[in-house]
């Protein structure tokens, strides 16, 4: 049985130390092995910034691809090969700016994989700009005078596109973490999961001790149900959405793959794709 020692590889990770991506990571490779996957069943797709790193430090099937597109090519892995476990990754500029579109629209279709979001609030790679998770008068490099935009609300958004399972946690809180990420990925569906990941180099506003101070496990709310969509959107707008643990979930919607018309048993990537000349003559007589 694989540990999560059988999840290293040998590439260090040049995060700055104290980055809570340190501890996301470290959260799917202990999920993985508590599930009981091996490396080749595992596909970690990241997107671009300090996140989108996470990739190459997995020993799993990997790519690390150009911002914002982790959740196409991850939906495309999984739709080609059903039997592999995939996570997407990036942070909040790659999956709630440039890949916005991609987000909503992977929410609405329920394919079943796992996306986890390292949420630092601030565009860390590119030296410390304002993302759309950082909060109105937020100064950085690219708002000297303090931002002027409202902020973006993660999971209120994926409740209302359409996720069926919605969480979020801390990256200090490695137990609590590594079972939501557990959850996520035994869930028949869509899963987001975003991390409150401070960046300790570029953002002195949101630190661990801010988050700390701020933020309410679900846990200690009596009587929450998570079954309840409409409970679960009025808990987060009651806690300005700083709440960990799982939001919502749906058990009973089915997922895009249940859905898709004539989809095979066997997954794609293991058919023989080549055509036969017979089929091929067919095919060219279409044109002719």
């Amino acid at each position: 049985m694989a540990t999560f020692k059988d999840f290293r590889n040998d590439v260090k990770p040049n995060w700055c130390p104290g980055c809570g991506d340190f501890s996301v990571q470290a959260a799917i490779q202990r999920a993985a092995a508590n599930i009981g996957l091996t490396p080749d069943q595992l596909a970690v797709i990241s997107g671009i910034g300090c996140s989108g790193r996470i990739s190459g430090y997995i020993k799993s099937y990997g790519l690390h691809g150009i911002h914002g597109r982790s959740l196409p090519i991850a939906q495309g892995v999984k739709m080609a090969n059903k039997d592999l476990t995939v996570i997407a990754s990036g942070g909040d500029g790659d999956g709630f700016a440039i890949g916005m579109g991609h987000t909503i629209h992977a929410m609405r279709r329920n394919i079943d994989l796992t996306y986890i979001v390292m949420d630092n609030q601030i565009y860390g790679l590119t030296k410390g700009q304002t993302s759309p998770r950082s909060a109105q008068g937020f100064v950085t490099k690219s708002t000297p005078k303090g931002a002027i935009e409202g902020t973006v609300s993660p999971m209120e958004l994926a409740l209302t596109s359409g996720a069926s399972f919605v969480a979020q946690s801390f990256s200090t809180d490695l137990k609590d973490l590594t079972a939501i990420i557990e959850a996520g990925i035994n869930h028949k569906g869509f899963s987001i999961i975003n991390v409150f990941s401070p960046c300790v180099t570029y953002n002195k506003i949101n630190t661990y001790d801010w988050f700390k101070e701020n933020l309410t496990k679900l846990s200690t709310i009596e009587e929450y149900d998570p079954s309840n969509r409409e409970l679960a959107m009025n808990t987060l707008m009651q806690h300005n959405g700083l709440v960990t643990g799982i939001i919502y979930q749906d058990k009973e919607r089915p997922s895009y793959q249940e859905l898709v018309h004539g989809y095979a048993d066997e997954p794609l990537a293991s058919q023989d794709l080549q055509l036969g000349d017979e089929m091929f003559n067919d095919l060219v007589k279409e044109f002719i």
